[in-house]
């Protein structure tokens, strides 16, 4: 039985009475049990009290996956207060607007990530919160003091996620305990996760996949996870073999990058039994490599979006068709429907509280009966499995005929010599809108067009098809496709 606690302090007090000696994080050499973590949130969260920390304040973290990342994000509700936190790879100004934005009491950052001098890219932005590095956090956190705030409940704010802001400035979705701890048990008990599982986390903690389907997933479950601060493929082929990592949730591209490892042959990867992937399309070919090629044992495609963390999630027992050509059903407590345009409508009590002092653009999100526009589209079976086809915003019109570029990608990922590929519209006098195929591979714009033909509509076809290294992606692994049409 997973943790039945509806609040993150009272779900770490919980794993750490469940799971005690056990191990909860281990990174590189060091390792903490699940004891030792609630004594390390505990003086964590008194340091946050000593420096000024109330119920209700907003706490910034702004750092790569790590032990001490887990630590002070718990640590930030144990004290009662709420976690905002934010992309590793933002830069100072980037991190001052979200801080201003939710008037945070404190900025915690890890100086130094990739050479940078967050702390002054923070004094040169004019960010006037206070601020605290990671390690002076964890260095300070001494205990003894007995701070404490009254308990928070399960329906006060636990998180503030911001959106990627691909399509405008980003948002910040809010969530409530009860809705940060459902979404992940959901999960949790979907992929069927145990304790003796090995869990890899490279999806980032500062987003959802890494921190409500990581972090909270670990509390859960009383599973040994394994944070990864940066991907490097063959670092994580080498943990992965010494490690025996057993579930290894991730973006598309982290599969895709191993795959196509030319040492891959070279790394015993049978360990691997729960590989769970998400994202608005994923391709068909990928998830029969991960099966056939990988050798995982349950592979498993989610939807899900900042808004509502997870939507839906195949099973275990699911056909290999389901899994290779569907995102699941509808995980319990959620509702989905297709509207007349085609758009995913989803509704249910893992739908985020709103946007952050943004009453107007929550209106747009989630109408009066509470349906969330996911901005995709999207069909269900009659068995009420999902498949995203596309982006709303993504489909264009090419001589009067809708082309949805997802489709079109997914023919390009069987050929040959194609490691990945993005299409697009773009302007055109006589048909109004061309697909323009951005293709990473040893290919040729010919060959690429010749093998389209065979399996397209013509109007489907790419006029325009351009070579590139690699295509621009955020840290979730979604295309930024905006990119894309301005051009370099």
């Amino acid at each position: 039985m997973l943790g039945l606690s509806q609040t993150l302090p009272s779900l770490l007090r919980e794993a750490a009475e469940r799971f005690g000696d056990h191990a909860a994080y281990v990174e590189g050499d060091r390792e903490i049990s699940y004891a030792e973590l609630l004594d390390l949130v505990e003086r964590t969260s008194e340091a946050y009290v000593a420096r000024g920390v109330r119920c209700g304040d907003r706490v910034v973290l702004w750092g790569p996956n790590s032990i001490d990342w887990a630590v002070a994000a718990l640590a930030v509700s144990y004290a009662g207060g709420v976690l905002v936190p934010v992309n590793s790879r933002y830069v100072g100004p980037e991190v001052a607007d979200v801080a201003e934005r939710t008037h945070a009491a404190l900025v915690v950052v890890h100086d130094g990530f990739l050479g940078r001098d967050q702390r002054r890219e923070l004094a040169d932005a004019g960010l006037s919160a206070d601020v605290v590095t990671l390690a002076d956090l964890v260095a300070t956190a001494r205990g003894g003091e007995g701070l404490r705030h009254a308990d928070v409940g399960p329906d006060d704010v636990a998180d503030i996620l911001f959106t990627s802001g691909t399509t405008g400035r980003s948002k910040g979705a809010m969530s409530a305990h009860r809705q940060t701890i459902g979404v992940a048990r959901a999960w949790a008990e979907l992929g069927g996760v145990r304790q003796d599982d090995r869990y890899l986390a490279v999806n980032p903690f500062f987003h959802s996949f890494g921190y409500k389907v990581g972090i909270v997933v670990g509390l859960l479950t009383g599973c040994t996870l394994y944070p990864v601060a940066t991907f490097d493929v063959g670092a994580t082929m080498r943990l992965i073999e010494a490690e025996r990592i057993t579930v290894f949730p991730g973006a598309p591209t982290l599969y895709q990058s191993i795959l196509a490892a030319p040492d891959r042959a070279e790394h015993d990867l049978s360990s691997l039994r729960l590989a769970v992937t998400g994202a608005a399309v994923v391709p068909v070919v990928l998830i029969e490599r991960m099966r056939d090629e990988l050798g995982i044992d349950q592979v498993v495609t989610a939807f899900g979006m900042t808004e509502a963390v997870v939507v839906s999630m195949c099973r275990e027992g699911d056909s290999a068709e389901t899994v290779a050509t569907t995102n699941g059903r509808a995980i319990p407590g959620m509702q989905m429907r297709i509207a007349d345009n085609g758009e995913l409508l989803v509704r249910g009590e893992h739908v985020m509280l709103g946007y952050l002092d943004d009453p107007e653009a929550t209106r747009e999100a989630i109408d009066a009966d509470g349906w969330l526009h996911t901005g995709d589209i999207g069909s269900l079976d009659d068995d009420g499995n999902l498949r995203i086809t596309d982006r709303l915003k993504d489909m264009y019109i090419s001589g009067g005929f809708n082309v949805y570029p997802a489709e079109v990608e997914q023919a390009l990922l069987r050929m040959d010599g194609v490691a990945d590929v993005a299409v697009v519209g773009v302007p055109d006098e006589r048909l109004g809108e061309v697909g323009k195929a951005f293709v990473v591979g040893d290919v040729t714009p010919e060959d690429v067009v010749a093998f389209a033909r065979e399996r397209l509509a013509n109007f489907k076809v790419p006029r325009l098809v351009e070579r590139v290294d690699a295509l621009p992606r955020n840290l979730s692994g979604k295309v930024l496709k905006a990119e894309l049409r301005r051009g370099p």
